[in-house]
């Protein structure tokens, strides 16, 4: 099963002097585009202290100059291992373009307040399943989980101000490295990474890898 990519070339004039304004731009032609779903859709992966790896699709909720922001149950398997080992990777896999962003560095959790703000923006079913759900936990069956749902929607109807929870929160991910993947034919793709700059802190250098 293969594909022949056919996309124009991707070169270091291309890019803009940082990567959050060139993801920007990236990410602003991805979301104009129909054939796209859910544009920020992205796999995160983590690793245990021991170098175990895992991986899930999160959704991305907010970027800026600090980095990559996504919101978790903090006890989740991705929360303990971030705890753990604060290295992470995000792939924004957006095939109909040949177009992948991979971003690897570390992990810090946001300010309560900016978790606060967030949650106060979700709609009231999704601020109830952050308590209904003990993520990645072992349960007995869906019924389990839906009876702790219903439970919260009567303790919290439509309307009243649910709480944020307490294991509940931001993790921005700040970033050392992100690498922008144009697919070309015959596998002849063009990857190029933005590296910080050791010799000079607040600077990126550009750097081309062989696909």
């Amino acid at each position: 099963m293969r594909e022949q990519y056919r996309t124009m070339e991707l070169t270091a004039a291309d890019l803009a002097p940082e990567p959050i304004e060139q993801f920007s731009r990236w990410f602003k032609e991805t979301a104009a585009n129909p054939a796209i779903h859910e544009p920020n859709a992205m796999v995160v992966s983590t690793a245990s202290p021991d170098g175990r790896p895992s991986s899930r699709t999160v959704l991305l909720k907010h970027y800026d100059g600090a980095g990559f922001v996504f919101f978790t149950n903090y006890g989740s398997r991705k929360g303990r291992e971030l705890a753990a080992n604060p290295y992470v990777s995000l792939l924004f896999p957006w095939h109909p373009l040949a177009r992948q962003v991979i971003v690897t560095g570390r992990a810090t959790r946001t300010g309560r307040d900016e978790t606060v703000a967030y949650f106060r923006t979700r709609p009231h079913g999704s601020q109830l399943g952050a308590w209904a759900s003990h993520q990645s936990t072992v349960i007995a069956s869906r019924a389990e989980l839906l009876a702790r749902y219903e439970e919260l929607e009567t303790r919290y109807p439509e309307g009243a101000q649910v709480p944020v929870p307490p294991e509940w929160g931001g993790i921005r991910v700040v970033p050392e490295a992100v690498e922008f993947w144009q697919g070309h034919e015959n596998r002849l793709h063009d990857r190029l990474r933005y590296v910080r700059a050791a010799e000079a802190p607040g600077t990126w250098r550009v750097e081309r890898l062989a696909p």
